[in-house]
């Protein structure tokens, strides 16, 4: 594609060279260059691609987009290299991206996905939905990409980079995706990665502390300005009408249509009689506008009453019929979400990506009403992340479990002792019952050695990973495998 296509939208652009020449890709990675390439000098948290664009050229790069000007002082350009200057790298990437695969999102209908809670279970819930209206869908998310069914890879990042995205859509579009879910994360949208995606719908989930750390937000304020960010950028919105924070975007999304939906707070969707059980939820909503029909939802929990509204939601601006959604909705499972392990035991074993306070709060509240044995609680807190949520959460398991396994979750480069000391502060202002094992295994291994039938087993924080990071390593760590392999 000639660059000044790839260039077109970007605004306030600098150029010096031909811009006539024909680009055969684009990359933010100068070891990934081929000959005709553009490379993209993208300053992140660890290292500045603009020290990379003199191997980027010798590599074959034919164009190079740069935002540090002072970066070319020492570097000789040759006359067949077009550089292209821009205020932002990260946007002019995602820009770039979207024009070099011909805009993919705007021949699709788009559904974006914000809230600190809530993203994964709610596109699963709704991908469910369409595909059993017989919609072509895709999914991209925290858990995976889906095609039409299809699970094409697992993903390490909720929104993958901007590069990467708009090719998942180029072969979404290829393969007759009509309508493309996807979780939109405060980093993507803060770090311009879906910058160019022509949203349709947006959906605010709720807001809470979480994500605030040198490398991802200095403080709440950024965190919520983020993810009011795709109220910017979409025609239609669905928010959370009970959580106070999320409520205010309808006055600040004033170029977006906003409609609500709740349990407690007067909304345009409303949950009434809500009633809760061990394998799931109920109650009644108009899926309609003529009377509330009775819907059941498989994963239990008030959560999960707000992320099936959402859907619903979502699933009537789609026009879906009532019936469907409701099936669906009765069928949905989602990997690591309040999910039973089975077992040879036949413990009562629930894995559950809780990792924040709220979660955590939100999981052990949903199964305190429902189960007659003790609730036993195995959880750790990540390393190189937020440190301030650690006694938070170490004091709400001593409230509200019944027993607490204090251990690691993905350390990182943090020794595992020294965040287990910090969670440990918040559990000693409780009377909870604790141990400390560092070990994540040995812990699920005590777990499941002093629970009886009637308890449940809650192993938090990991959800749907199948991994576990200790330094710079990503060790395998499936917890349904090491539940059997123990149990076994």
């Amino acid at each position: 594609m000639e660059l000044k296509k790839i260039l077109s939208g970007l605004d306030g652009i600098k150029a010096k060279g031909d811009l006539n020449i024909d680009i055969e890709k684009i990359e933010n990675d100068s070891r990934k260059i081929e000959n005709n390439s553009m490379f993209v000098a993208i300053k992140g948290f660890e290292s500045d691609g603009h020290n990379y664009i003199e191997t980027a050229i010798q590599k074959g790069a034919k164009a190079i987009m740069i935002q540090d000007l002072d970066k070319l002082k020492n570097i000789k350009i040759p006359d067949d290299v077009t550089i292209i200057a821009t205020t932002d790298t990260r946007h002019g990437l995602a820009i770039a991206s979207a024009n070099y695969y011909q805009n993919p999102t705007k021949k699709m209908k788009v559904v974006g996905i914000t809230g600190t809670k809530g993203k994964t279970t709610t596109s699963y819930m709704l991908k469910q939905v369409l595909e059993k209206a017989g919609k072509k869908v895709g999914l991209i998310g925290t858990i995976a990409t889906y095609i039409n069914g299809e699970k094409i890879k697992n993903n390490e990042r909720t929104t993958p980079e901007s590069i990467e995205l708009q090719e998942i859509f180029a072969e979404m579009l290829n393969r007759g995706v009509e309508i493309v879910i996807m979780e939109v994360s405060s980093q993507a949208l803060k770090l311009h990665r879906v910058d160019g995606v022509d949203f349709d719908i947006g959906v605010f989930t709720n807001f809470s502390e979480d994500h605030i750390s040198e490398k991802e937000h200095p403080n709440m304020e950024d965190y919520f300005n983020s993810k009011l960010k795709l109220f910017s950028m979409c025609k239609k919105g669905f928010i959370n009408a009970d959580d106070y924070n999320v409520a205010k975007v309808k006055k600040l999304a004033t170029n977006c249509d906003i409609k609500t939906y709740g349990i407690d707070n007067s909304c345009d969707l409303l949950a009434k009689d809500v009633s809760t059980r061990n394998d799931s939820v109920d109650y009644r909503v108009k899926l309609n506008d003529k009377k509330n029909e009775r819907v059941k939802v498989s994963i239990p929990g008030r959560y999960s009453v707000y992320n099936s509204l959402a859907t619903i939601c979502v699933a009537k601006e789609l026009k879906i019929e009532p019936e469907i959604i409701k099936q669906a909705l009765e069928e949905v499972k989602v990997p690591g979400r309040s999910e039973l392990v089975p077992n040879k035991k036949n413990l009562n074993i629930m894995i559950d990506y809780a990792h924040s306070p709220e979660s955590l709060e939100s999981i052990l509240n949903a199964t305190k009403g429902y189960v007659s044995g003790n609730i036993i609680l195995v959880f750790g807190c990540g390393g190189d992340r937020d440190t301030r949520k650690r006694p938070i959460m170490g004091e709400i398991a001593g409230k509200l479990a019944d027993y607490t396994i204090i251990t690691s979750d993905n350390p990182r480069t943090e020794e595992p002792i020294n965040i287990i000391k910090q969670i440990e502060d918040g559990m000693k202002k409780t009377k909870g019952k604790y141990i400390c094992i560092e070990n994540r295994r040995e812990a699920i291994e005590y777990a499941i050695k002093i629970a009886t039938k009637n308890d449940l087993i809650i192993l938090a924080g990991k959800g749907h990973e199948p991994y576990q990071i200790i330094g710079d390593k990503i060790n395998p760590f499936d917890e349904r495998i090491i539940v059997n392999e123990i149990i076994g």
